[in-house]
């Protein structure tokens, strides 16, 4: 009787994970996690209360970075292939994710009481609502359509969301960051020059 209670469960959590795997509405999602969590510390003025802020926002950050630098953005470059304003967003998108990492970074070494705590997380606030914004309105709705919004990208998502939650800091050095080919962008450069 247990092991079926357990097969149940376990089938109904798959269940709940496939319901939850439309990609670009996790995404969406965790966007609006983290702006509450933005507006709440520019709400307060209590150390704790904005440690502990500053302390949930960095490790939704970093799940969402994760999900996106490990799994949607690179099918979101395979949908993108010959896409020359689809793959500049993504370039775009990565290069504003390493600004994140490098504001987080620098975050994690400071306490409440650092003169320039809370002007940095608002800093990292600002670049982190400005990547929605413009993943929302530009990068989002050209990939509603695309395999990278599909059901298995985001069961796969889910997945590795989850294990995330046991511990953030075990993102994966991603080939994202590695796609960005200087050599594409500097031959695109050269060839808008020669237009000129």
């Amino acid at each position: 009787m247990r092991k079926k209670n357990r097969e149940e469960a376990r089938e109904t959590e798959q269940q709940t994970m496939v319901a939850e795997a439309k990609p670009i509405e996790m995404l969406k999602q965790d966007h609006e996690k983290v702006k509450e969590l933005f507006e709440r510390f520019e709400q307060t003025e209590d150390e704790d209360e904005q440690e502990e802020i500053v302390t949930q926002a960095i490790k939704e950050l970093k799940i969402h970075a994760a999900i996106e630098e490990e799994i949607f953005y690179p099918k979101a470059r395979e949908e993108a292939e010959g896409e020359e304003e689809q793959e500049d967003q993504l370039d775009e998108a990565i290069e504003e994710h390493h600004v994140v990492h490098l504001l987080v970074a620098e975050l994690e070494k400071m306490s409440p009481e650092d003169e320039r705590y809370a002007a940095k997380f608002c800093v990292l606030a600002e670049t982190v609502k400005h990547h929605i914004e413009e993943e929302e309105n530009e990068m989002l709705p050209e990939l509603e359509d695309s395999e990278a919004n599909s059901d298995a990208v985001g069961q796969e998502m889910t997945e590795r969301k989850h294990e995330l939650m046991a511990n953030p800091d075990d993102a994966k050095q991603t080939e994202a960051n590695k796609k960005t080919s200087g050599k594409k962008k500097t031959a695109h450069r050269s060839s808008s020059k020669r237009r000129h």
